[in-house]
């Protein structure tokens, strides 16, 4: 494997697996707001991107009374609900941050928010490994855009191309070949074929371990 000087992780579908409990946080919302049936939102099609993303849509299709901001704080409350109930992080990978923290810089770079990132690394005892953790509030613009990418790589003081990116999600590899960085897509939320366009597609982290330190 070529050299490499940090890894850059994506936390929605790689360190969590948090998409179906997105999704039902979002269904339970909506399901109060009188559109449990009548959503019309295609999930899938909004991995990688934020909720911000997916609530002006929403918001375009139905004209709710509740602005942005008052459905956006909602649902993301009943998300660390839920994700509190569950902790559903990935098995496999506390032990792959474990082998790269002692080799490499390791960040998080994310579409959410702030406060979920933080409710999510408290689990396990995560934030130790992470030194920089970039959220979509800290830059100009999301995924696909490279921001988040670019920020983390600045914070780290490691040059784009010395990065590799974990994701899950299109929007993401597509953020991380803009930023200049090498990706490894992992099937946790899409199929092979929809990751198909990131450097390496594997479907679970030790074949990461394997790509990433080989030997």
């Amino acid at each position: 494997m070529k050299c490499f000087q940090a890894v850059i992780f994506d936390m929605d579908g790689v360190i969590v697996d948090s998409e179906p409990l997105h999704e039902r946080a979002f269904r339970d919302v909506f399901q109060k707001l009188g559109y449990g049936e009548t959503h019309g939102m295609d999930f899938p099609a909004y991995y990688g991107r934020s909720d911000r993303a997916l609530w002006q849509d929403f918001i375009a299709k139905h004209q709710p009374a509740q602005t942005l901001e008052f459905l956006a704080d909602w649902k993301q409350k009943r998300f660390i609900e839920l994700v509190k109930q569950e902790e559903p992080i990935f098995s496999g990978l506390p032990g792959l941050l474990e082998k790269l923290s002692a080799v490499c810089s390791l960040a998080v770079a994310s579409g959410s928010l702030h406060p979920v990132i933080d409710e999510i690394l408290a689990m396990k005892n995560l934030r130790r490994f992470f030194p920089v953790v970039v959220s979509v509030q800290d830059v100009a613009r999301p995924k696909p855009a490279p921001d988040v990418f670019l920020r983390a790589a600045q914070l780290l003081n490691v040059a784009p191309e010395q990065c590799w990116v974990i994701e899950d999600a299109a929007f993401g590899v597509e953020a991380a070949l803009a930023a200049g960085m090498r990706v490894i897509g992992i099937t946790n939320s899409l199929p092979a074929e929809k990751l198909s366009r990131a450097t390496h597609v594997v479907k679970t982290y030790a074949e990461i371990e394997r790509l990433l330190l080989p030997g």
